[in-house]
């Protein structure tokens, strides 16, 4: 667990706004600055690569100074403060990795949750999914989450509430997730003797820890705000979907045939080529199924909101991000780069009385039938849409990893889109 060990000042607005968490981080010269290199203890059945992860781990955690002290966590890496006079936090906020990545991926993120909210939330980055487990499909990457999701929860007796952050695939992976969560969290009570998947433990601790005063869970707790950044909603299959194939319709079809070599299932779930049940999984998880209740579980958090990159995202097209028609995006004049967040340049957010007015934009233009019936199921649900735009930053043709901060001495002209993220979460 990483821990903020003393109280937090912030500075006013200006180049230092948003602070480097590595500024005073040693470098790489392991002996002659005396640094004890960190006993690697093998066990059977771990990896190279994981073993690898933990020692990197290791090494920075015992180099970050007095702010942050930190205990293992075999569940993945929790921030919170313990600032002498904070109350335990009642907040949880998952934050969900994307493809090839790991649990630092949101370090800087997670560490500027807890400065800007220290008595509020309890911040924990997902290990459950890193590296080449990130190929093995988003049903058996959300199975993990869930399960890993519950047992932070099973530890933690005092959260009440659970938001939930993800970035690029991790979208889809929580997605996947929350519909396993809320389908079997609602049935827990006390006294209850029905069926659940859930073994005797887990009921019983569930339902000793979290009191299901409201209506609609997810883990036991309150919904409050799903946020998606960068996260391919429509999969990648279609028309500029992946934008680094420059929108060729040759280099389009190919990757649709070969993806499953790179990515493995991850690959055919983004591409819609799985063939497990009748219809594509990311088809499925637009609607409530028999066993997921996928838009159920969405439509229960009181903000849905889906950050995406207008430009320059090599990986992830805007619209696929943003969930939108081509004619539904905006304009370029329309896009206006915001004094506070300079790289925020539209936000539309969008009311559940704006489903049932809504008017179809451009009836007559040439639409993909798989795109158009993800994007009805999962407009069901009102989402804001952030659209960022780092045309102007010298890190524009990394954007996809920007938006998130992925690493700040890289990718730092993201951290306002972090910022932004942190001001307008529901607490």
């Amino acid at each position: 667990m990483i821990a903020v060990t003393s109280p937090f000042k912030f500075a006013a607005p200006g180049p230092d706004r948003y602070p480097n968490p590595t500024r005073n981080r040693p470098q790489f010269a392991f002996f002659t600055l005396g640094f004890r290199l960190p006993e690697l203890k093998l066990s059977a059945g771990r990896t190279d690569m994981e073993m690898l992860q933990r020692w990197r781990d290791s090494f920075w955690r015992t180099s970050r100074g007095g702010n942050l002290a930190v205990e293992p966590d075999s569940d993945g890496e929790d921030f919170f403060s313990t600032a002498e006079g904070d109350e335990n936090p009642e907040h949880l906020v998952v934050m969900v990795n994307g493809i090839n990545g790991s649990a630092a991926d949101w370090t800087y993120g997670a560490e500027q949750f807890v400065k800007k909210l220290p008595d509020k939330v309890f911040v924990h980055c997902s290990k459950c999914n890193y590296a080449r487990l990130t190929f093995q499909g988003v049903d058996k990457m959300g199975e993990r989450l869930a399960e890993e999701v519950l047992n932070v929860v099973k530890n933690q007796c005092e959260l009440q509430k659970i938001s939930f952050v993800a970035h690029s695939l991790g979208g889809l992976v929580a997605r996947y997730a929350i519909g396993k969560l809320y389908e079997s969290v609602p049935k827990l009570e006390p006294s209850s003797h029905n069926g659940d998947r859930l073994n005797e433990e887990d009921t019983h601790n569930l339902s000793q820890c979290h009191k299901q005063t409201h209506q609609g869970t997810i883990a036991g707790l309150e919904p409050m705000n799903f946020v998606t950044v960068a996260t391919p909603h429509l999969g990648s299959k279609g028309h500029k979907q992946l934008p680094f194939l420059c929108g060729l319709p040759f280099l389009e079809r190919r990757a649709t045939e070969t993806a499953h070599w790179i990515v493995g299932r991850s690959g055919k779930h983004l591409f819609l080529t799985d063939a497990d049940r009748d219809k594509p999984l990311l088809l499925r998880m637009v609607n409530d199924t028999d066993d997921l209740k996928f838009i159920s579980a969405l439509r229960v958090f009181k903000r849905r909101v889906a950050y995406a990159n207008a430009n320059y995202d090599h990986m992830v097209g805007w619209r696929t991000s943003s969930i939108r028609r081509p004619s539904e995006l905006p304009k370029s004049n329309q896009l206006v780069s915001d004094k506070k967040y300079p790289h925020i340049v539209y936000v539309e957010r969008e009311r559940f009385n704006d489903i049932h007015n809504r008017v179809p934009s451009n009836l007559g233009e040439q639409r993909d039938e798989l795109e158009e019936e993800m994007i009805k199921g999962l407009t069901q649900v009102p989402w804001e849409r952030v659209d960022v735009s780092f045309q102007k930053s010298r890190q524009r043709f990394i954007a996809h990893s920007t938006i998130q901060v992925k690493r700040y001495w890289l990718n730092s002209d993201g951290a306002d889109v972090v910022y932004h993220i942190i001001d307008n979460f529901l607490l």
